[in-house]
């Protein structure tokens, strides 16, 4: 792969990322700049881990990734983002401040569901010999930048949504997984 194609493949990767840092952004207290890092780390990491696990798997479990992905992030999204829309209608109105911060496991939840179909992408990058580190390296340090980036706009829109923000971000989340699943079907 050359290099335009592979920088497109790691913007692309990041997408789903970008929209859920956002919410994320918009979620917690005012994120300063050293927790939208925490957040692009942790999902820059399991985002450039992923295609490394689906090369792995190679060429005879592939197919078996490239059935299921779609499923597997659309469930976790869809109850990611319930769980968000049920927190947001179950604060009292005196109770409308967001966290400090998000938990890792709460974030590393959410970063393996939106990076379910990066797996799948190097799965099948074993198929055409391409260069899975360099690549997982670009779509890790995308997808970081991304995240980082997200959740500062996120702070920014936090404040125009106000306490609506997790809702509008579980509605976020439940979108992105629909999304992943009507590519897939629709591609079928």
């Amino acid at each position: 792969m050359n290099f335009l194609a592979t920088a497109a493949l790691s913007l692309a990767m990041s997408t789903d990322a970008f929209a859920v840092a956002v919410s994320k952004g918009a979620t917690v207290q005012k994120p300063n700049l050293r927790q939208a890092l925490r957040m692009g780390l942790i999902f820059g990491v399991i985002e450039g881990t992923t295609p490394l696990i689906g090369w792995a798997i190679g060429q005879a479990a592939a197919r078996y990734v490239e059935q299921w992905d779609h499923w597997i992030a659309f469930g976790m999204l869809l109850i990611l983002g319930a769980m968000m829309i049920r927190e947001s209608f179950s604060k009292d109105e005196e109770e409308t401040a967001a966290p400090d911060q998000q938990s890792f496991a709460l974030l590393a939840v959410t970063g393996i569901a939106t990076s379910i179909d990066a797996m799948a992408v190097g799965a099948s990058l074993a198929f055409i010999n391409a260069n899975i580190y360099v690549i997982a390296a670009a779509i890790g340090f995308s997808t970081f930048l991304m995240v980082t980036i997200g959740v500062m706009v996120g702070r920014a829109l936090g404040r125009l949504i106000g306490k609506r923000a997790e809702l509008l971000g579980g509605i976020v989340l439940i979108l992105i997984g629909c999304t992943i699943l009507y590519e897939h079907i629709g591609a079928a």
